[in-house]
């Protein structure tokens, strides 16, 4: 007689891939009152400075036709112990259903955080194109000094985006190029890491990373230099919306790797404070494409950190650390990035190879050494050149 089938009880991860909602457009706010009364009726607006100066004047009008009773708090310092602590007790005091959060990627990690926190309800409104934290269920934790410390991963993505491209477009340009550099990201990270996997949503994820990687080498120059133009928004939509897509298509699997984990060493040294997240991860590109070179001696990444070296002269992306004012660094800070860098839970050690610090500080000074490539910085248009794939180079 057969036996019944044992029940096995396999925990299954969860894919946080979206925001339960998404709005955009020009005056999305304005036009966002019913989705934001769905949230609540008490909302602690978190942001900095500048973007909660220009969140607010369009936003307020909007929360008092709709009846909410609203707060402001700022995330400054940073997205650090000392700030959430300090934005918990003011979300408390206010008795405040949900949270708005507004700004960059520290803000929008600040308030995402509280509010995972707090098991309460978040609106994200990005105010530039700098990152894609306004869609991700992710927080990145800092020190009040700026140096990265660790990430939390959160139950979900936000419960409502609001991309409106008139607030977008208040914001310096300097800050949609770093969101090019952190999307463009991507594309090198998954490729190496996960390019060979079958897994259906991480092969989606790589994919799209891909095209993402198309569209911003080729629309990113002439976005940049037409600001709120229709190339300008497809470009703000790579940055903040489809780089989110990828990170929950792909999940922890597809993941981040030299380019991120650079970025993080990169932020303890103080001289690093007032350049970009992007700015940074897009240094970190060109070093771990370095690696790639000097320890495998791939020509292929070679030929991907040639028209690198192109598109970032063009948009203004940093091609070596001087352009992130580090020239004059010391080599006991260098050393710090680097170890810090490879430290024992890196995501650096998901390159197929191992690497050491001496060698991401040999791929720092390095990234604009020369390289053997048919593709040249003046050598016609970027779309024509090699494409790096993390296994093959092809073309167009």
């Amino acid at each position: 007689m057969p036996t019944a089938p044992i029940a096995v009880t396999v925990p299954i991860p969860a894919l946080t891939i979206a925001p339960a909602r998404v709005t955009r457009g020009w005056g999305a706010i304005a036009q966002a009152g019913a989705e934001l009364a769905r949230l609540g009726k008490r909302p602690l607006i978190i942001g900095g400075d500048r973007s909660l100066a220009a969140l607010l004047p369009p936003l307020q009008p909007i929360l008092e036709q709709i009846g909410a009773k609203s707060t402001a708090a700022n995330y400054l310092p940073d997205c650090c112990e000392s700030s959430l602590e300090r934005l918990r007790v003011a979300a408390k005091t206010h008795r405040a259903d949900y949270i708005i959060g507004t700004g960059g990627g520290k803000a929008l990690d600040a308030a995402k955080l509280v509010a995972h926190q707090l098991k309460v309800p978040i609106a994200t409104i990005p105010s530039s194109g700098a990152t894609c934290a306004a869609w991700t269920a992710l927080s990145n934790v800092y020190s009040e000094s700026g140096a990265f410390l660790y990430d939390v991963t959160l139950d979900r993505c936000p419960d409502l985006l609001i991309l409106d491209y008139q607030l977008v477009l208040t914001a310096p340009t300097r800050t949609l190029v770093a969101g090019i550099g952190d999307a463009i990201a991507k594309w090198y990270e998954a490729a190496i890491s996960s390019g060979r996997s079958e897994q259906t949503t991480i092969v989606a994820a790589v994919q799209s990373a891909r095209v993402l990687r198309d569209l911003l080498l080729q629309k990113s120059a002439e976005a940049i230099a037409q600001p709120g133009g229709p190339l300008w928004q497809e470009v703000v939509d790579a940055s903040v919306l489809m780089a989110g897509v990828i990170g929950g298509l792909g999940g922890a699997q597809c993941r981040t790797v030299a380019a991120h984990a650079i970025h993080n060493g990169l932020t303890h040294i103080s001289a690093s404070h007032g350049t970009l997240h992007g700015e940074k991860v897009a240094l970190g590109i060109l070093a771990q494409l370095r690696l790639e070179e000097m320890i495998q001696g791939s020509q292929l990444a070679a030929a991907a950190r040639a028209q690198l070296l192109s598109f970032y002269e063009a948009i203004g992306l940093p091609r070596c650390l001087e352009d992130l004012g580090l020239g004059q660094m010391t080599l006991q800070d260098l050393k710090q990035a680097a170890e810090l860098a490879c430290h024992e839970r890196s995501d650096i050690h998901h390159l197929p190879f191992p690497v050491s610090a001496d060698q991401v500080m040999a791929a720092l000074v390095s990234t604009l050494a020369p390289c053997r490539s048919s593709f040249s910085p003046d050598g016609g248009p970027i779309a024509a050149a090699p494409i790096y794939t993390g296994e093959e180079v092809t073309q167009p």
